[in-house]
């Protein structure tokens, strides 16, 4: 992906149940993406999402598009 560190964090909504993601939105301007991984699993897959994607699923969630499951 590439050599620059990423910058893990979670919500400060997320409470310490161990059911969260963590996201490393510092590569989204240099690079274009966000990466996402569970926090349970650090050493585990990270799937990396266009910027512009995570925008617009961020937007979708403050505005409550997304619906509730």
């Amino acid at each position: 992906m590439t050599t620059e560190s990423l910058r893990w964090f979670k919500s400060s909504y997320s409470e310490n149940g161990g059911a969260c993601v963590e996201v490393a939105t510092n590569l989204a301007t240099a690079h274009g993406t966000v990466p996402v991984r569970d926090s349970k699993n650090a050493g585990g897959p990270t799937l990396t999402i266009a910027a512009t994607a995570f925008t617009a699923f961020l937007a979708g969630v403050r505005a409550g598009d997304l619906g509730t499951a």
